[in-house]
């Protein structure tokens, strides 16, 4: 059920992650991949282990250990890799319309997984979704109408987050946003710093001020807040409709890159776009049919 503060919480977690996209582009301008994304998660994790100790954060039960982390590493770890990767390439407003796909891809993981049923209306604003995340890859080609390669790792990156916000609600009963989301960011950091910690430091002293503090602020806000705030919000409402709030990143986001860093998407992605938040609203309005055992 819907209150002030999940509202609160899921308009924060929105502009927060929208505005994670145009950063990335931002901070790409003076760090490699690799190296930017462990420096944002230790950040992340430095702040979140400053709040687990202020608040005396109790550890999870051992036996759900190893599931925690698990999910962590998928969705913000293997998440945050391959879209920061493939926003080397893909600018901020089309990254922001694939990711916003995630609805959908969790309406089908409830449908093969938690006894939901798709209805005919889901699997026509899937095939929509399809469709417009195929046109915003061609909005997004290179001018020898070579399909970007990033586009499939920012795509890559949409299914590992969805997979993520299906399968922590079940944590979710039993612990708090805070410790779901400490062990996420620390088990996606760990693995970052395994692949990318060797030059670190020289990328840090060699980068522009601006990207560093790009860097530092999804560090903090998008990378730490932003989990937080959309935890609180899954734990306290339904997943799908906790995920619909997903459809106002794009526009969002879009229009955060035009300012920074002065990006602006072309009318195809526009309309890829479109026809793929299309699918999404049909998929979670009138697509899906929820067994007895579901609710």
């Amino acid at each position: 059920m819907f209150t002030l503060r999940t509202v609160l919480a899921a308009g924060l977690t929105i502009v927060l992650w929208a505005s994670a996209f145009p950063g990335i582009r931002a901070a790409l301008q003076g760090y490699d991949p690799g190296h930017m994304v462990l420096l944002r998660f230790l950040v992340a994790s430095a702040a979140l282990g400053v709040f687990a100790a202020a608040t005396r954060m109790a550890l999870p039960r051992a036996r759900d250990l190893p599931g925690m982390l698990g999910l962590g590493l998928l969705g913000i770890g293997v998440y945050q890799g391959a879209l920061t990767f493939g926003q080397q390439t893909v600018e901020a407003g089309p990254a922001a319309l694939i990711v916003s796909l995630s609805p959908m891809v969790m309406a089908l993981l409830a449908t093969a997984f938690l006894g939901e049923r798709l209805r005919l209306w889901g699997w026509l604003g899937s095939g929509l979704g399809v469709v417009g995340v195929a046109l915003i890859a061609v909005g997004d080609s290179g001018p020898d109408g070579v399909v970007d390669p990033g586009v499939a790792l920012v795509f890559f990156a949409m299914v590992a987050t969805a997979v993520y916000f299906v399968f922590q609600k079940p944590f979710l009963r039993r612990y708090s946003a805070l410790q779901m989301t400490a062990c996420g960011v620390w088990a996606g950091t760990a693995v970052m710093a395994l692949l990318w910690a060797p030059g670190l430091v020289g990328a840090v002293r060699a980068a522009p001020i601006e990207a560093t503090l790009a860097v530092v602020y999804m560090g903090v806000f998008p990378g730490m807040i932003a989990y937080l705030s959309w935890a609180y919000a899954l734990s306290r409402a339904p997943a799908s409709l906790v995920g619909s709030a997903m459809y106002l990143v794009p526009p969002v986001a879009t229009l955060i890159a035009v300012v920074w860093p002065g990006e602006v998407p072309s009318p195809l992605t526009i309309a890829g776009g479109l026809i793929a938040l299309a699918g999404v609203v049909i998929v979670q309005r009138w697509g899906r049919s929820r067994s007895p055992a579901t609710g």
